[in-house]
Formats: C-alpha cells, structure tokens, sequence
C-alpha cells in the first residue's frame, strides 16, 4: 500500500514544537536551531494548505487541525521508537544505556558500578552523564536515574534514597581563626551554592537553612554559584568554604572523613534520586540486571 507522507522531520518538527508550545524548546529536544524549525513547520503548513499554528503574542498555540493531528502524531513516533528498538535488540541485547545528572554520576554510580559489571561482565553500559532531559523512548535510553518529585507520567519509577539536606566542609575548617561552632560562625566563611538547585524553588538552599538554624543575619547570597552540584562539593573538599548537598552526593566522602558534618541540622526533602525506566523496556534482559543491582545497593 502506498503512503503519501510529508517529510518526516518536518512532521517531527511540528510533534515537538505543538508538545513544548514553543519552538525554542522544539529546536533543543532535536537539536537544531529554532529557525529550523520554524521552516519545517512553515513547509508543513504549506503541503497541508492550512495554518498549525497561532502566533500570538510571546505565546503560541495550536489551531484546531493542529490540535486534532498531535495525539496520533504523537503515537505514531512513540510506535516508531518501539520499532526501531525491535529492530536493534538482536544486535543490541546486551548494551543498557543509562542517562543521569553529571554529579550523580561522577561522586556514586561511578565509583560503583565495577561491582555491577563484575556481576554482568557481558553487559556494556554507555552513560550520557548530561543535565538535559531526554525523551527515553523515543532517544533509545533504556534507564535513567532522575532526580526530582517523582512525577514520571507514562514510566516504570522507583525511589532510590531517602534524601536529607545539609552543610558540609574541609575538617580543615573546624580550626582555624574562625572555627565552625555555630550556624551563626558561617558568616567568616564562603558558601558554596549549586546553580540548579538554587532555581527548583521547592528544593531546600541556604536561606532555608541558615533561616531553620536560627541564622537569618548570615547572608546567605554570598559565595560562589556552580552549575554543578558536584563543582560545588569539589570545592569544599578543596577548604574553599562551606557546600549545602544531598545526602548521596556526599556520603562517600563523609565515610572517609574527606567531609565533616559541622552543624546537626537536616533539612528533609521532597526531591529524591528515582530510577525510571520506559514501560516497555521492564522486561529487557540488561535492565533487569541493573535495576535489581541498584535497588540491591540502593535500598540497603
């Protein structure tokens, strides 16, 4: 039978662009500029003979044919993805793609996974340590480790950690001219902020702290800001000052005393590390492997 079909990335295009509402972030997600997509969709428009689009002021919407064509387009490259990956499981049985946040990965899966390949020594991971957010089925990921709310419509998600927030710092900082006794003692010292964490407004930085440790007088805006939690922790392990971490990040380095604690108070956190895996791929040999392994180490 045949098909007559637009050109596929301009179908593409219009997919992303009439999900996000927005062709900045259409052009990121398939890495192109957004004049690209602006052009593919242009060409769309004009093989279909009607507008997809209204562009409105700082905003966009979808017009009614638009509308109706984003459900099935949607499907239909969702069947794509599962096709393709039907296609490569033969040659690919035995390949498990992990995409996590860079600190994560640098300061505990690394560091660990040894013991997950000694335990499967025919299982290759390939790790796309990167902040952006990518689309598992259909960028063939098999798992991610997220860290957020939880919220994963559409996926297989498991909590890995109880996370707590907290300073730590150098031992080297509990001495010194300005000794670390109090909250109130960070006023001598840097602050370290993490650039991501300091935009998710629900997520626990400094001023939240210093204002439970009863030291609102310390100005909390001080210090350097890293896009890198791990940048961050890198720092204080250097003395440079004081960093505010998750529990996992750290806990290495607190173990062999690289990091102290100086101050009791935890915060709790609704954000956590999940494990999130694509409905379909639940049953594929390697993730089983490696989610029972992570939650094995996770969950002890």
């Amino acid at each position: 039978m045949s098909r007559r079909l637009p050109p596929l990335n301009a179908l593409r295009a219009f997919e992303a662009a009439a999900r996000h509402l927005s062709f900045t972030k259409a052009a990121e997600e398939l890495n192109v500029t957004p004049a690209a997509i602006s052009h593919q969709i242009k060409t769309l428009e004009e093989i279909t003979g009607a507008p997809l689009f209204k562009r409105l002021t700082r905003a966009l919407a979808l017009t009614e044919r638009g509308r109706d064509a984003l459900p099935a387009l949607s499907d239909g490259f969702d069947l794509l993805a599962d096709a393709t990956a039907k296609l490569t499981n033969t040659q690919q049985s035995s390949v498990l793609t992990l995409t996590t946040a860079p600190s994560f990965a640098a300061r505990w899966l690394v560091p660990r996974l040894d013991e997950f390949q000694e335990q499967n020594p025919d299982i290759k991971v390939r790790i796309d340590a990167s902040l952006t957010l990518v689309d598992l089925r259909r960028d063939g990921v098999d798992v991610a480790i997220r860290y957020g709310l939880g919220d994963y419509p559409g996926h297989h998600a498991e909590r890995l950690f109880e996370e707590e927030v907290f300073p730590v710092c150098s031992p080297k900082l509990m001495d010194g001219a300005h000794p670390l006794r109090t909250p109130e003692d960070l006023a001598h010292h840097t602050l370290l902020h993490s650039g991501r964490v300091e935009s998710d407004w629900a997520y626990p930085e400094w001023r939240m702290w210093l204002k439970s440790a009863g030291a609102a007088d310390v100005d909390w805006r001080k210090g350097p800001e890293f896009s890198l939690e791990d940048m961050a922790v890198q720092a204080a392990l250097a003395g440079h000052g004081v960093a505010l971490v998750n529990t996992s990040l750290v806990s290495d380095d607190l173990d062999s005393g690289a990091l102290v604690r100086p101050f009791t108070l935890r915060l709790q956190t609704d954000f956590a590390y999940y494990l999130v895996i694509p409905t379909q791929s639940i049953n594929h040999p390697p993730v089983m492997a490696f989610r029972k392994w992570l939650l094995g180490i996770a969950c002890s």
